[in-house]
């Protein structure tokens, strides 16, 4: 297997956990091979030393210098426009729909249950409708 994403300068990772889970940061500078100095400057995640295995690398890579002050990560962050492509990118819709399904109420699940099986019924009689004009031919 090939890999497409490495740690590297200007590589844009999401936060899986912690105490900032959820939030984008961008590599500025690699300190070992378990820690990376990151920077969220419109995240706001300030700039600290974080682990590897709490970040999620993705496919968004700003460029940057080694050791780059964060208002010059911040210029290179919005010129890359991160925010606005990990909006549109499927990962954040997934994890978008996946906080609105755990805030659900009772009675909106009860909806959707009532919708789903609307759907099926309607569903179920038009294949019915086309079955039976597939067997008069």
């Amino acid at each position: 297997m090939v890999f497409k994403r490495f740690v590297e300068i200007g590589r844009v990772a999401y936060i899986s956990f912690g105490p900032h889970a959820g939030k984008l940061v961008a590599i500025v500078d690699v300190i070992d091979q378990n820690r990376a100095l990151v920077d969220g400057p419109c995240t706001g995640v300030k700039r600290q030393a974080m682990p590897f295995k709490c970040m999620q690398l993705t496919d968004y890579v700003i460029k940057v210098p080694h050791s780059a002050r964060q208002k010059f990560v911040r210029r290179a962050w919005e010129k890359a426009g991160v925010n606005e492509k990990w909006a549109q990118s499927s990962w954040a819709k997934k994890i978008e729909a996946r906080q609105k399904r755990a805030k659900m109420s009772d009675f909106d699940r009860y909806k959707v249950m009532k919708a789903k099986r609307m759907r099926n019924k309607i569903i179920k009689h038009e294949v019915k409708k086309l079955q039976k004009e597939a067997a008069k031919k």
